[in-house]
């Protein structure tokens, strides 16, 4: 921190210092630049300004007597956006809608228009669907909208890359052809042939890719829990089964439960029609789901069921661990999440969820391209 942060810091009250240094924690490597901003840089206006912002959302938790009791949502969205750096501007939306309701928004629809569009906003126009008006959900569409492609353009590549590589490599050829020569699989199919005393390595069969035109494709199915407890992962899951869906070699299926099934897989390259189709809430049948998946197998050997819930079965439990049991006795891949997404302390049954580990099921709590990753790992064989 400057010289200048700190005296800037330092002139303001005791309670405002508190705030402004809860957010330089928040900002981390950027608080530096950030601390300007916050302290209002040489002070004057913009310090008390900054401090009236922060009051606005934490001033309540203090007690009476905030000084930022005068301000509107319009004119308070207005002060972050002229006061904040981007990364605050997010956080500290979603601290307001989190702490003062989103009721004020929506009676005021062109606010949608000047809140900066992240996950956490998505999370609460999904919460709250079913108040938005005709006009309020059009706009939220269009921030469901922008957050949703954002996500794909920053997961796409690496799912590609992770997914796409493997499905090249999965299959061999009896077709001899250089360039398709699996190195790997031939050193280590022959090792056996290794003879210490020459040092050398005798190959008895040498491996080559199959023509990717010649594959059978892989079956994706991505099933949702809708759960109130599991709405970030949806929309991850969401974003991930589109990626999937354009994938060659791949032949991708959604289907989101809750007590009951909905396959959405003719809207599975629209995946902001699907997260608008969420029904959150209401009860938990994991084993209904997976048997209704069961369903949609065609070939066994080639097909990996992706299972995102918090394991919180709403039947007997027994009933869940015999039908992962016998999915992933027939050859079907089986991954359980816990948690699709960034957030590194996920909620969910974790006995429940060993025990389907036991039975043959991959449990993993991870970031959609550590999936992908997994995924390809299974493709690869």
């Amino acid at each position: 921190m400057t010289n200048a942060n700190k005296t800037t810091l330092a002139g303001l009250d005791p309670a405002a210092q508190s705030l402004v240094g809860r957010w330089r924690l928040v900002l981390g490597k950027d608080a530096e630049a950030a601390g300007v901003c916050l302290a209002g840089g040489a002070g004057g206006e913009d310090q008390q300004g900054a401090e009236q912002t922060l009051e606005f959302v934490y001033g309540e938790a203090r007690g009476a007597g905030s000084a930022g009791s005068a301000l509107s949502v319009p004119k308070w969205i207005d002060r972050v956006n002229e006061l904040f750096p981007k990364q605050a501007r997010e956080v500290l939306e979603r601290e307001m809608i989190q702490r003062r309701g989103i009721s004020e928004i929506l009676d005021q629809p062109d606010l949608l228009d000047r809140i900066e569009p992240n996950v956490e906003l998505v999370k609460t126009l999904l919460t709250h669907k079913d108040l938005l008006t005709p006009k309020t959900r059009v706009l939220a569409r269009k921030v469901i909208d922008k957050v949703v492609e954002e996500l794909r353009k920053k997961l796409e590549i690496r799912v590609q890359q992770a997914i796409t590589g493997a499905l090249r490599k999965d299959r061999h050829s009896p077709r001899r052809v250089f360039r398709n020569l699996d190195l790997r699989t031939t050193l280590r199919r022959n090792l056996r042939n290794w003879n210490d005393e020459r040092r050398k390595l005798f190959v008895d069969r040498i491996f080559f890719y199959a023509a990717e035109k010649n594959k059978r494709p892989w079956h994706v199915i991505v099933c949702v829990d809708q759960s109130g407890s599991m709405l970030e992962s949806a929309i991850f899951s969401a974003v991930m089964a589109s990626i999937f869906a354009e994938l060659p070699g791949v032949k991708t299926s959604l289907v989101l439960f809750d007590t009951q099934v909905v396959d959405l897989t003719d809207r599975v390259g629209a995946p902001v029609d699907v997260l608008l189709s969420v029904q959150l809430g209401g009860g938990t049948d994991i084993t209904r789901a997976l048997e209704y998946c069961s369903g949609l197998v065609r070939e066994p050997a080639r097909t990996i069921v992706v299972l995102i819930t918090d394991f919180y079965e709403g039947r007997p439990e027994a009933d869940l661990v015999r039908v992962v049991a016998r999915l992933a006795g027939a050859d079907v891949r089986m991954i359980g999440l816990g948690a699709l997404g960034y957030d590194a302390q996920p909620q969910y049954n974790r006995q429940t969820a060993k025990k389907l580990r036991k039975v043959g099921m991959d449990i993993l709590s991870c970031t959609p391209e550590k999936l992908a990753e997994c995924m390809g790992q299974i493709i690869r064989g």
